[in-house]
């Protein structure tokens, strides 16, 4: 079974999320502590491929809508 890019960019989202709902929930302990910074950095490498993964659907999208037009 194929994953769309769509797909998996709203998996990444959602573990961005989840890791920064742990993030937050971890910073009562302190702010500045190695767990609160490595939960954020994880969330945004999260956040940053699912833009990567969105934009890739948005243009394979785009060139199939051309391929599409072109066979007209």
């Amino acid at each position: 079974m194929r994953r769309t890019p769509l797909f998996m960019g709203l998996v990444y989202t959602l573990m961005g999320i989840v890791f920064t709902y742990f993030a937050i929930r971890s910073a009562n302990h302190g702010l500045w502590n190695f767990t609160t910074i490595l939960l954020m950095l994880v969330a945004t490498f999260d956040f940053g491929v699912a833009i990567r993964v969105f934009t890739l659907h948005r243009r394979i999208k785009h060139i199939q809508k051309n391929k599409d037009q072109n066979k007209k």
